[in-house]
């Protein structure tokens, strides 16, 4: 199965405020507009964002089935971008591999904040995950990634990531993960050694060009870095799901307002 969703966001006519400009799903890819209920977290506690989140239509993707999503939040928008639940990455029926490409785009002034849900590698999946961010120099963004090494009690599929994020005509940050029976040496001390959850919270804020938060290890499993250019990573492993979302939310809050919640 092929899949493409596209979602781009505003600053409203009148100046205030944030709207969904452009708003397409496909198959398995559901994009649904919500209202905040209250000030947005993550945002200095706005009420005028574009707010969506992102539903699976569809199990999977399952080996052999390729979705993409292209995000654009536009010049002086802010756009709140969460999933509904995690996302199950299956074999297939037949071998091949599954692949997801996210292109984002964040222009002069605008806000990203990109929430997802984490990412299962089933058992005897192989899949490939592919996000390329683009920011302006004033863009300011935070996301969150999480990756689970299969269900409870089960080895884990094979699984590639990269997350390329580029700021002007700079890049910022370049990861790569690799976990799974195809790759030597994923599962030694340097890399994952044997946890079962790995992930991490890229933030970037024009504000930190002059300063920026330290480097702190704040955890033997985690630990706030710097990058060259004003943002800052927080990693972390952990044996299960709850204890990597909680080493991650510990990183947050080290950011201060408006990163902290």
């Amino acid at each position: 199965m092929t899949a493409r969703a596209v979602l781009a966001s505003e600053l409203a006519a009148n100046g205030r405020g944030s709207r969904v400009r452009t708003l397409r799903s496909d198959g398995p890819l559901v994009l649904r507009p919500c209202h905040p209920k209250g000030p947005e977290p993550l945002t200095d506690r706005r009420h005028d964002v574009a707010r969506v989140a992102l539903a699976a239509g569809t199990a999977g993707p399952l080996g052999g089935d390729s979705y993409a999503l292209d995000v654009q939040v536009g010049a002086g928008s802010t756009l709140v971008l969460t999933e509904i639940s995690a996302m199950l990455v299956l074999p297939g029926p037949r071998e091949g591999q599954s692949r997801m490409s996210i292109t984002v785009r964040v222009d002069d002034g605008a806000t990203f904040v990109w929430w997802p849900q984490p990412i299962i590698a089933a058992r005897r999946c192989d899949h490939r995950h592919d996000v390329r961010i683009t920011l302006a120099e004033s863009a300011r963004m935070i996301l969150r990634e999480e990756m689970l090494l299969g269900r409870h009690g089960e080895a884990p599929g094979d699984f590639s990531g990269r997350l390329r994020i580029t700021r002007g005509r700079a890049a910022l940050y370049d990861q790569q993960l690799r976990f799974g029976q195809a790759w030597d040496g994923w599962n030694g001390a340097a890399v994952l050694g044997d946890a079962a959850a790995v992930g991490s919270i890229v933030a970037v804020d024009p504000c930190w060009t002059d300063m920026r938060p330290p480097a702190l290890p704040f955890h033997k499993d985690a630990a706030l870095m710097p990058l060259a250019g004003p943002g800052v990573a927080i990693g972390a492993v952990a044996p299960d799901s709850l204890a990597l979302r909680h080493l991650l939310t510990r990183g947050l809050h080290q950011l201060g307002p408006p990163w902290a919640i």
